[in-house]
């Protein structure tokens, strides 16, 4: 079994890579840290690689990246996946940053990075727009979550947080509540791609910024259950799902199994578990707009 231990960064293909790059460097607020091989790499403000982006002719996510831990040898990578009938190949400079790589695909076919060591590709510096402070975690629409989180914490490592009945699967690979989710849809497809913000005055400052860009919301502002964090979702010129989020639970210590008191939380102490459908502590149900992504 892989023990990943962070979240790095997204592949998404788009029919217009200008215009999806403007996005991310000017209303989300990343900065635009490399060109190689046809991709468009963009980091944080504090430098760490979170967002590439290739051309196609589809909009898509096609690629996540996770970090284990830096003394993990890659070649034991490999004789893991091989010993569970997984092919997978090395790569070398896959991403500014990363020298070396274990690539291989999920039941669904998107390519899954792992890589060991990882040097940042741009220093702190002035960004445009929103400027989050890291990817924090990435949905997808797929027929069966079950199955998809079997997979997941059997090969990757990864640990169940919380469901929402048996429709909405909540994983994590380190504190954060939840890394990747898994939501039934009628097709498979990417849900959301959540981006976190430093607190709720720059989730506000966020809104308004929107706003000024005549950005519509497609659901918030709330307080989710599962996570509990703060949220807000708006669309990107793809059609996909942004979240801008601040406040998600943190697991610190896997041994005790619950998550960092919050005087949000209902449970005390907050352990996984399943939610029924009425899941968010405040805010407004979800709009049609946000529905859709699952129709």
């Amino acid at each position: 079994m892989i023990q990943l231990k962070r979240f790095s960064h997204a592949a998404f293909e788009t029919p217009d890579v200008e215009r999806q790059v403007d996005y991310f460097a000017q209303v989300l607020g990343l900065a635009v840290a490399g060109k190689q091989n046809g991709h468009v790499h963009l980091a944080t403000r504090m430098g760490d690689l979170a967002v590439q982006v290739n051309k196609a002719s589809a909009a898509a996510c096609t690629k996540l990246s996770f970090q284990v831990d830096p003394s993990t040898p890659l070649a034991d990578i490999r004789k893991g996946l091989d010993a569970e009938g997984i092919k997978s190949e090395a790569r070398s400079d896959a991403a500014p940053g990363i020298p070396k790589a274990i690539v291989f695909k999920d039941p669904k076919g998107t390519e899954i990075e792992v890589f060991a060591e990882q040097t940042a590709i741009a220093g702190n510096q002035p960004v445009a727009g929103i400027g989050p402070i890291k990817l924090g975690h990435l949905a997808f629409c797929v027929d069966d979550p079950k199955r998809y989180a079997d997979f997941y914490c059997k090969v990757l490592g990864f640990r169940v947080s919380d469901w929402i009945q048996d429709w909405f699967v909540f994983l994590r690979c380190g504190p954060d509540h939840h890394t990747i989710n898994f939501v039934q849809g009628k097709r498979t497809i990417m849900h959301h791609v959540a981006f976190e913000l430093k607190d709720w005055a720059q989730v506000q400052q966020a809104m308004d910024f929107l706003g000024s860009k005549n950005i519509n919301l497609a659901w918030g502002p709330g307080r989710h259950g599962p996570g509990h964090n703060i949220y807000t979702y708006h669309r990107n010129p793809d059609d996909q799902i942004i979240e801008l989020f601040t406040e998600l639970d943190k697991m610190l210590d896997e041994s005790l199994g619950y998550f960092e008191p919050r005087p949000w939380h209902r449970d005390h102490p907050q352990r996984p578990k399943v939610w029924d459908n009425r899941r968010d502590i405040w805010g407004m149900p979800p709009t049609a707009d946000y529905i859709r992504q699952r129709e």
